[in-house]
């Protein structure tokens, strides 16, 4: 019975106090405060997404899976690579209601699983059916979460050395320098990390505009699965360069494309960097024997871009492929031929008028050897490295970085993490002149045993590209493959909130 006058004493003093604070504070009255500026603070979940390696009976996989050690380490976490269901295109187009099921039950025990940032940890695989990955990283193993799938390929149309760099989920991609040519057999895997189908579609242009096309509507990708489409399948029009624009209606998938080449071995092509009016193409080997560019401009906008050479001394723009114009909704190419001339390089596109910056997207395919000998890789156009990039799977020896200094002089750390199966960090400090390519034999952990991740950090001044390619040489080949390195992203800017009391007052 005492209790309610008491209760309704406090509300009335509680009141009385906000009211009071309302009256002297008002808004108009208010002491001006300066807002504070937003913090970064790390992620704390990130995803990737590995596409199925090989078909082939001679398929030898590598996975490593690696989070650089940071300076706040944060809650333990986890970061699993668990199997998708493999579906066919025909399974896709006519989905199953069991098959979600079937996918989220074959997804329970994890074919890579890191545990503590700064060591990379790996796996081995040589089934001709081992199935795409789909894998979340939380707490301190989320921030620059990365993972490498390494495959070698021995004989068949699918020789090569193909790696990819696992990618996060997204919405649009754009691949281009795949084809539909007949000495062509590219694939595009797209994967659905999600608990529900995504709906995809795929766009095909070649130099004369848009491909026909009515198979690459509406590609249904159900809950935890990977679907691969034979892009020469989705039209009538063999086309050598072909620019493939995928983009989902519902839902986020994971795109990549595995490109065979009949002479000249396989690899897989991963998506441009959005479109932009100035593109950098880091890391072409110094002994590449053939350099393509296909671009292509998605905008209803002509472009008209700079070819230059960012070589180990200057910048110089290529003997009579000084300039490229590329008509809107039509690829464009150039054959540099042997550009390099036996020094790495990088390729810089930039707008032929300052003011007139059309977005393009582009890519690089690259021959290193001759004859029947020959190896292809790609090289898409890439954003800098930021703050901090990394790339796992580097071996003792087959390993080179190539840094681009696109603008100002630059000074970048590398840190070299200890191996999968032993070994001790070793960090070393590069600087990178203007309009040049820096092309270095990374430092190896002591003692290291397994494979090892790289991490290149911005020290100081301008933005660097980087590109790395790793060479395993089989038979006679040159086996290659070149992986990119762009910011991990491994920070999010977080707003400043404080209490606004002046809500109270109407």
């Amino acid at each position: 019975m005492k209790s309610t006058p008491l209760s309704l004493i406090a509300g009335v003093v509680a009141l009385a106090a906000v009211t009071g604070f309302a009256a002297l504070n008002a808004p108009g009255d208010a002491v001006p405060t300066v807002a504070k500026a937003a913090s970064r603070l790390p992620v704390e979940r990130s995803s990737l997404l590995c596409p199925a390696p090989s078909s082939s009976d001679l398929a030898a996989t590598t996975y490593t899976s690696f989070t650089p050690a940071g300076k706040n380490d944060g809650e333990a976490g986890g970061a699993e690579l668990k199997p998708a269901a493999a579906l066919t295109a025909d399974e896709a187009t006519e989905p199953d209601p069991k098959q979600d099921k079937k996918a989220a039950a074959k997804a329970d025990k994890p074919v890579v699983a890191l545990k503590e940032p700064g060591r990379p940890v790996g796996a081995e695989t040589s089934k001709s059916d081992a199935p795409a990955l789909v894998g979340t990283a939380t707490g301190r193993l989320a921030p620059g979460w990365t993972a490498q799938q390494t495959t070698a390929v021995t004989a068949g149309g699918a020789r090569g050395l193909l790696g990819a760099t696992c990618t996060g989920p997204g919405t649009d991609f754009w691949f281009p320098g795949a084809s539909t040519s007949k000495a062509r057999q590219d694939y595009v895997h797209l994967t659905n990390p999600d608990d529900s189908a995504a709906v995809a579609d795929i766009e095909l242009y070649g130099p004369d505009g848009s491909l026909k096309s009515e198979v690459g509507d509406g590609i249904t990708v159900p809950a935890h699965s990977s679907v691969p489409m034979l892009i020469s399948t989705l039209t009538g029009e063999a086309v050598e360069d072909v620019a493939v624009h995928v983009t989902t209606r519902s839902g986020r998938i994971g795109a990549l494309i595995r490109a065979a080449d009949d002479t000249a071995g396989s690899d897989w092509l991963a998506a441009s960097v959005d479109p932009t009016g100035t593109l950098v193409l880091p890391g072409i080997p110094a002994d590449a024997t053939s350099v393509q560019l296909v671009a292509f401009a998605p905008g209803e906008d002509d472009a008209d871009v700079k070819v230059q050479l960012m070589g180990k001394n200057a910048t110089f723009s290529p003997a009579g492929n000084d300039t490229l114009h590329i008509k809107s909704k039509m690829t464009a190419s150039i054959d540099l031929r042997d550009v390099t001339r036996g020094e790495p390089g990088s390729l810089r596109l930039t707008p032929v008028e300052a003011d007139r910056a059309t977005p393009i997207v582009a890519a690089l395919r690259v021959v290193r050897g001759t004859g029947s000998k020959r190896e292809v890789a790609f090289i898409p156009a890439t954003g800098p490295v930021g703050a901090r990039a990394s790339v796992a799977d580097n071996r003792a020896k087959g390993s080179i970085l190539s840094l681009t200094a696109p603008g100002a002089a630059a000074e970048v750390k590398v840190t070299a993490s200890a191996g999968t199966e032993g070994g001790e960090q070793a960090v070393k400090t590069y600087t990178v002149k203007g309009g040049t390519t820096l092309a270095v034999t990374p430092p190896v952990p002591s003692g290291l045993k397994g494979t090892y991740a790289l991490t290149v950090e911005t020290v100081s001044g301008g933005p660097v590209h980087a590109a790395r390619t790793l060479a395993l040489p089989e038979g006679g080949i040159e086996m290659f493959t070149v992986q990119t390195l762009a910011d991990d992203g491994g920070t999010v800017e977080v707003p400043t909130a404080q209490q606004d009391l002046s809500l109270l007052d109407d």
